[in-house]
């Protein structure tokens, strides 16, 4: 984000009250939301459904300085989806209608919304394509090279370490558990990645992103 665009939307939402969330808080339930729109200070939002089976499939994980969910605001759907502190969070609680008006007065910050929805559809895009047509295996690097992408941390030695378990990726992938321990283990022997208590580490994502090309 536009570091001019990211002070306005700051200044915007400075006029509302902080709020924290422990991490394993809902903040929306399905069927809720459309009168409120967050913007996160800090900490991750994820956004899932939920199976016949019980279970959990992430759609979308929201960091700071982004603010949702805008389509509720904007077109007044009816919500279908869970909104989750998925760690511990500081957030601004707006009307969606000053959201709404906010976003007509400032085109910069509009265009910008769009650019990151356009990012998003193409993320949305390259996981189906993997889910309809990928293994196991591809599905999981893809959701790793994702994670790495948008929320991992860069090393001086070039890996990258993201702080999540084999739980949540597999949330992410629409993987069980066994599945992704089993496929977490291939990659391991690989040595394209590390795991350990509530992290997974990277060693290098270019031959990660070679993988996945060779798995497809």
């Amino acid at each position: 984000m536009d570091a001019s665009v990211a002070r306005v939307i700051e200044e915007f939402f400075k006029r509302y009250p902080m709020r924290k969330y422990g991490k394993g808080q809902i903040l929306i339930f399905s069927g809720e939301g459309g009168d409120v729109v967050y913007n996160l200070v800090s900490g991750r939002v994820k956004q899932y459904d939920v199976t016949y089976r019980g279970d959990e499939i992430i759609l979308n994980v929201f960091k700071p300085p982004t603010f949702f969910p805008m389509w509720l605001a904007i077109n007044h759907s009816q919500n279908a989806y869970i909104f989750e502190a998925e760690t511990e969070i500081v957030v601004r609680q707006a009307p969606a209608s000053a959201v709404v008006r906010f976003l007509h007065a400032n085109p910069s910050v509009l265009f910008d919304l769009l650019g990151r929805v356009y990012i998003g559809i193409d993320g949305l895009l390259g996981r189906m394509v993997h889910l309809m047509a990928g293994s196991a295996k591809a599905r999981l690097i893809y959701e790793l090279l994702v994670a790495c992408r948008r929320f991992g941390k860069k090393g001086s030695n070039g890996e990258w370490v993201l702080v999540m378990s084999e739980s949540d990726l597999g949330a992410r992938a629409g993987l069980s558990r066994e599945t992704v321990s089993r496929e977490m283990n291939k990659l391991v022997n690989e040595n394209l990645v590390k795991v350990t208590r509530g992290r997974i580490i990277v060693d290098d994502i270019g031959k990660l992103e070679i993988k996945l090309g060779q798995v497809f």
